[in-house]
């Protein structure tokens, strides 16, 4: 049986759908063509000079920092600080259990009280026998022993006196005062647990003045005594800093005998140690002598994460090309060092983000 095939008919809306698609195409061309391109300013990778040294990683540290601890022994009765708490010199900390205290300073209280009755009634004896004895009535004898009883009594007074300042003395032990004004960095105890004197209570340190500490190898030590310089690089927020220079250093005479290392310790100014915090982070450097290094400002450099790029015009000027490159010292406000990666002609992006637009293409150099 033979099937007849029907023709069918494009409909108007398929034959015209080619057309509609090559003409969004030509108008997209037309329109990228007409878009003003996107020029980004340069620098060139060239040499410059720049302190060379030595750096190392430092902490921060407070200059004065104490571990506070009871005078007496007894259970803390009462704790009135925390961590991060301002303090003033002399305020209360915590107070210890004090009614063993308490009773000793009375029972000393009443020997002193004894003692000084005592010591009236030898003097009382001691005048009447003077009398006597001028009147021919006692031999001298008596009045030598009066004289005897009156010192004794008086010796004995002042001994009560002093145990009664003693105790009251022990009394005061049971409050911890504060030794400056400061910040409780931690505290080591709580409410209940036993006091005994040179156990601490609590870390106490005074926010000014602060100090860097790093620990430099020793077989680096003669380059960082010879240095003429050194500073500190602190962060602002954006995985670089500023440099400063310190206000003092010192190095301590002996070597850690574990770690091979020297540790020195550098006064930091009273204005950058304002923004810093103990237990901080910060990089240390040791300049000397000036160098020759490849220096690009630090906004130039792409990071992400281990990867450190920078954005090169292309040979024909058209465009930029990506170069890895490997990351030295951060000099500041004068830029970053490049180690490797560039060529001395390569021309570097200042704008990585611009860069790596479609597009993009190098402005005039600087």
């Amino acid at each position: 049986m033979n099937s007849t095939r029907i023709p069918t008919m494009a409909s108007p809306q398929r034959a015209a759908l080619p057309a509609l698609l090559w003409a969004a195409l030509a108008l997209m061309a037309t329109l990228a063509q007409a878009a003003p391109a996107i020029e980004v300013p340069v620098v060139k990778a060239s040499p410059q000079a720049v302190s060379a040294g030595i750096e190392y990683d430092g902490v921060v540290q407070p200059v004065k920092q104490s571990s506070v601890a009871s005078q007496a022994s007894g259970r803390i009765a009462q704790l009135v600080v925390k961590a991060g708490d301002a303090v003033r010199a002399g305020q209360l900390l915590a107070t210890i259990d004090d009614r063993e205290s308490q009773a000793g300073l009375q029972r000393s209280q009443a020997q002193t009280a004894q003692a000084e009755a005592e010591m009236r009634n030898a003097q009382a004896q001691w005048q009447r026998t003077r009398d006597l004895q001028a009147q021919g009535f006692v031999s001298r004898a008596a009045l030598d022993t009066a004289e005897t009883a009156f010192k004794a009594a008086q010796a004995g007074r002042d001994q009560a006196a002093a145990g009664q300042r003693q105790s009251m003395i022990t009394q005061g032990f049971t409050r911890v005062t504060a030794p400056y004004a400061g910040w409780v960095l931690e505290t080591l105890a709580q409410t209940g647990d036993l006091a005994v004197p040179g156990k601490p209570i609590l870390t106490l340190y005074a926010p000014l003045p602060l100090r860097a500490v790093v620990q430099v190898p020793a077989s680096r030590a003669a380059a960082a005594r010879s240095a003429s310089l050194v500073e500190v690089q602190i962060p602002d927020g954006s995985g670089g800093g500023r440099w400063i220079p310190i206000t003092a250093r010192t190095m301590l005479p002996a070597a850690d005998p574990v770690a091979q290392t020297i540790e020195w310790r550098l006064e930091l100014p009273a204005d950058t140690a304002r923004t810093l915090a103990p237990g901080q982070q910060i990089r240390v450097r040791f300049a000397g002598r000036s160098a020759q290094r490849v220096l690009i400002p630090g906004a130039a450099v792409l990071r992400r994460g281990e990867l450190n790029a920078v954005y090169v015009a292309t040979a024909d000027g058209a465009g930029f090309a990506l170069k890895v490159v490997r990351l030295g010292a951060d000099h500041g406000a004068a830029g970053v060092e490049i180690l490797a990666g560039l060529n001395a002609a390569d021309r570097v992006a200042l704008d990585p983000v611009k860069a790596s637009l479609a597009g993009a293409r190098p402005a005039t150099a600087r």
